[in-house]
């Protein structure tokens, strides 16, 4: 039997997995950044500009969403460590789309390299 482990292995031999300094570059030209990760992850960080699709619905709110319905689109996806990121750039391409990165090291690698983050804005008490 497979675990969670071994399926997220078998997707990053899948895909392209990206360092975050050339994910820096290809979130330049890319025509969506997708952060997959849960609603309470995106909301303690994120990277600039992306847009939040938790992995769970991805596959719907794609094929529901017609900006992001065409299949040459350039994607680039992350989550927190890139395990979801990698099954879900998978399911992109079992679905057609033909320019999908994944940022490898998600977010925690993205932040380890001292790339832009939006980060939740603290209220001021004064």
């Amino acid at each position: 039997m497979k675990t969670a482990h071994d399926l997220v292995q078998a997707a990053k031999l899948r895909v392209q997995e990206i360092s975050p300094d050339v994910a820096e570059q290809a979130i330049r030209h890319a025509d969506a950044v997708i952060d997959v990760g849960e609603a309470d992850e995106y909301q303690a960080g994120h990277l600039p500009g992306a847009m939040h699709i938790s992995r769970g619905v991805l596959e719907f709110k794609l094929s529901s969403t017609p900006a992001l319905a065409a299949r040459d689109l350039k994607v680039v996806l992350y989550c927190k460590t890139s395990g979801r990121a990698a099954l879900a750039a998978c399911a992109l391409q079992d679905m057609g789309y033909l320019n999908v990165q994944s940022i490898a090291g998600g977010f925690e690698a993205w932040a380890a390299a001292g790339k832009p983050m939006a980060l939740p804005q603290q209220p001021s008490f004064e």
